[in-house]
């Protein structure tokens, strides 16, 4: 057992970043309900508009980047709730959180509003994060464990 494991007030501080994980994991769930229904009530108010049960190709946008922010909010809620049970933080679903944010921003995109400048940016942004998806993606999957005694770790694994 590592030193740190036995200091109290690192025990402490542990069990305070443990409940606030929690406290944003129910933040979190508000957060999406309270998107869900925005989205609702939003869809509902563009469908009684004139000329009613038509929605415009902005309106459709402007829908699907409301689905999009929900969508992340359910991402990251899943994120929590991984690092509430496991204590680590997975890599391959924080960068598909951020590919999805950088998607919601393409789909809602105005081109009319946005410059060249921006665009380039934005291009480049998409690839970065795709490469680095890909990477996670084919990278082995290995994990390291904070605390353990390691001579019994080798002892298991050279009896």
């Amino acid at each position: 057992m590592g030193e740190e494991e036995k200091e109290p007030l690192i025990q402490n501080l542990q069990v305070v970043i443990r409940w606030s994980v929690r406290v944003l994991a129910i933040l979190m769930v508000i957060v999406i309900l309270l998107g869900v229904v925005d989205v609702g009530w939003t869809l509902y108010q563009m469908l009684l508009d004139k000329p009613r049960f038509v929605l415009t190709i902005p309106e459709i946008l402007a829908t699907f980047g409301a689905f999009m922010a929900v969508l992340i909010a359910i991402e990251i809620f899943i994120n929590i709730t991984i690092y509430l049970r496991e204590d680590v933080i997975h890599v391959k679903i924080v960068v598909a959180t951020a590919l999805m944010a950088v998607a919601r921003k393409v789909i809602i995109l105005d081109m009319d509003k946005t410059g060249a400048a921006e665009l380039l940016g934005l291009a480049a942004l998409v690839i970065t994060t795709s490469i680095a998806y890909w990477l996670v993606q084919m990278t082995p999957s290995f994990s390291v464990r904070f605390g353990q005694d390691t001579d019994a770790a080798t002892k298991q694994d050279n009896p």
